[in-house]
This record gives C-alpha cells, structure tokens and sequence, in this order.
C-alpha cells in the first residue's frame, strides 16, 4: 500500500503568525493532528503538531500569545505520494515524529498528511467485536 492510499486530504495551511490558540482551534475543528505552516516570507513550510502544542502549554505558555511560527519544525522530512507505507513508516522511526507532509510529485506542493494513525489504520486488521470473533 502507498502512502497516497492512507494520507489524509484535509491539509490545514496556516500562516507563521496565527497565535498557537488559533491554531488548536483550527486543528480541532478539522479532527486534525497537524498544521502545515507556510511562511510566504520564506517560501518554506513546516509543520505544528499537537506535540508542540502541548511541550508549549506544558511550558506555563500563553497559547494566545505564543506564535505557531515560534513553535513549528522547519527541519521536515516530507513524504511523496508514490512511497509504500513502510517507507514512510521507517522515515517517522527514522526521525521520531508522527506526521509526515505529503508532497505532489510533479508541483512540490503539500497534497496530504500521513501520520503513524493512517498507517495503522492501513495495517491493522478490520475491527470486530471480541464476542463477534468468538463466535
């Protein structure tokens, strides 16, 4: 299976700028547990996750306050659409994180997220019931 097959669509983009408030908001809002950020000063994207997030309020941080550019990897490994899930999967062992963005092959833009969720998802056996298994 690739990584196209088990990426999420719902990319949420925000901007440097967007307190870590708004940006918990937004990622709530989509059932999301990353942000792509895209500093367009810079050209670069990097990615907020709820990691941050939570290393931030954990830290005694005002989230209205603290900026999402403040708190964002800019050191990101991203994903193409054509890797298997065990590429991916060793890339997020590799580096220690839960999400990788997914970039199209041809544009270099952020098509999806893939995080360690979606694998699973992918790898694991349909869920049943316990007592229907017993049966």
């Amino acid at each position: 299976m690739l990584v196209r097959d088990a990426m999420s669509t719902m990319v949420l983009t925000i901007g440097p700028a967007h307190t870590l408030r708004q940006a918990a908001r937004l990622m709530s809002a989509r059932h999301v547990g990353a942000a792509i950020v895209l500093d367009t000063d810079t050209s670069g994207l990097g990615i907020l996750t709820e990691r941050d997030l939570l290393n931030s309020i954990g830290a005694g941080q005002n989230p209205d306050l603290e900026a999402a550019g403040s708190h964002t990897t800019t050191d990101v490994v991203f994903a193409s659409p054509s890797w298997t899930l065990e590429e991916a999967a060793g890339a997020m062992s590799h580096g220690g994180f839960r999400h990788l963005i997914v970039l199209d092959d041809d544009q270099g833009e952020p098509i999806g997220v893939v995080s360690v969720r979606d694998i699973i998802r992918c790898w694991a056996p349909s869920r049943h019931h316990p007592a229907a298994l017993a049966g």
